[in-house]
């Protein structure tokens, strides 16, 4: 992600064409309920930028679509990562500026690597087996401070899906993102 935009283009009459569109809040969101983590508060710098809702290239900006879709499709719980709340803060703005209920959120911790970086695709994680899909869940499950049944080796996976959609206790979600060396297979 690039710097704090500074608004040095925002009273000049610049053309549309080429042009990225931002959007100038009179009503930054400074902090958020979080289900899981509580009240978060915003980075104020990054509130107060006016951050793009159109981009140069024609394309409509993440977080706009997100919310414009989101609504439309009357999503009223949102359960993510934690690299995720500072979109979080940009998207409730949006909410708010369109007059729209505002989903609830959840932010997960993340799995991380040695080095810090979250495990995804995008940071050249090795990719779960798909071969073993129940050892995974129970490793994901464990991961999230969740329980396992003590015969759990012996369900199947869609027994072990079902008893811990029933059992799910998201006091146990742990509220720090961790190393999951243990998720080597």
């Amino acid at each position: 992600m690039g710097g704090i935009y500074d608004g040095h283009c925002r009273d000049l009459q610049l053309p549309a064409q080429g042009a990225s569109v931002r959007l100038h809040l009179s009503q930054p969101v400074y902090r958020f309920q979080d289900r899981h983590l509580g009240q978060l508060f915003a980075d104020t710098e990054r509130a107060h930028e006016d951050f793009i809702i159109h981009r140069r290239d024609g394309l409509f900006a993440y977080n706009l679509a997100v919310v414009v879709d989101d609504h439309f499709q009357g999503v009223t719980e949102i359960v993510r990562g934690a690299d995720l709340i500072q979109p979080t803060v940009q998207q409730i703005a949006l909410y708010r500026h369109l007059g729209w209920p505002e989903p609830c959120y959840f932010h997960l911790p993340l799995a991380l690597d040695a080095e810090g970086h979250k495990l995804s695709k995008q940071n050249h994680a090795q990719p779960l087996p798909d071969n073993a899909p129940l050892p995974v869940l129970a490793k994901a499950l464990a991961f999230l401070g969740q329980a396992l049944p003590p015969d759990w080796q012996d369900a199947t996976l869609h027994t072990l899906l079902e008893w811990s959609i029933k059992h799910w206790d998201s006091d146990r979600v742990p509220r720090q993102s961790a190393l999951a060396s243990h998720f080597s297979f």
